[in-house]
């Protein structure tokens, strides 16, 4: 199957290197992109908000005459609900990576704006959970790789475009949160537990890993992505 792999904030297509490979295995293309402003300075991103994120996927979407599997790291969970919303009779499956479907309205979260962008604000801004499987040689390493995010990104706030988006199968890869966990935290959760109720299929399955295991456990993510496409 053809797979859309959308990286989360202060990152681009390459951010998935070390799993293509992984999906080629089993039999799968896998389709890495950059979102419209990342790295660009405000001059060239100010005008750029979540909908251009979001019509960048639909566009790469519709460029399959087959359904595809559509993947979000991160806050690019967001962009893939959405485009999935957008084009739900050509999404075969969503699969988000640490992350949760949105709610109409919702938004990624809040973070400094400098220059007028908002820069990867360093390993150490994040809590120890998300970080704590990256070592000093990881960190090293893709650190410099992070990119400036468009200032509107990460509040702007999502529209969802059909209910035909709960028809869809969404498959969650939590990193450290196990399926039983999920479902008893899920409801407290607000609107975001009522966009996870309604969808008609949806799994959990816990990664074992940070935030960010495409850095850190890049075989097993490449499999376990592989399988929730298959079930």
């Amino acid at each position: 199957m053809d797979v859309i792999l959308i990286p989360g904030l202060w990152l681009d297509g390459a951010s998935w290197d070390a799993v293509l490979p992984v999906l080629r295995s089993f039999g799968h293309r896998p389709h890495p992109v950059t979102l419209p402003g990342v790295g660009a300075s405000a001059a060239e991103s100010s005008e750029l908000g979540i909908a251009d994120w979001i019509d960048a996927v639909v566009a790469e979407i519709d460029t399959f005459e087959e359904p595809v599997a559509v993947v979000g790291h991160s806050g690019g969970g967001n962009v893939a609900w959405a485009a999935a919303a957008q084009r739900p009779e050509k999404v075969a499956k969503v699969i988000l990576v640490d992350s949760v479907p949105p709610h109409p309205g919702g938004a990624i979260s809040e973070f400094e704006v400098v220059d007028g962008v908002i820069p990867f604000p360093g390993w150490d801004f994040f809590p120890d959970d998300d970080v704590a499987d990256l070592d000093e040689a990881t960190r090293e390493r893709t650190a410099p790789l992070s990119l400036s995010v468009p200032a509107r990104i990460p509040t702007d706030p999502i529209a969802l475009a059909s209910d035909a988006r709960f028809g869809v199968p969404v498959r969650l890869l939590m990193g450290g949160m196990e399926p039983e966990e999920f479902d008893a935290q899920i409801d407290g959760w607000g609107p975001y537990g009522e966009e996870y109720r309604a969808i008609a299929d949806a799994q959990v399955t816990k990664i074992g890993s940070g935030h960010w295991p495409q850095f850190s456990v890049p075989e097993r993510l490449g499999e376990l992505i592989a399988r929730a496409i298959e079930r």
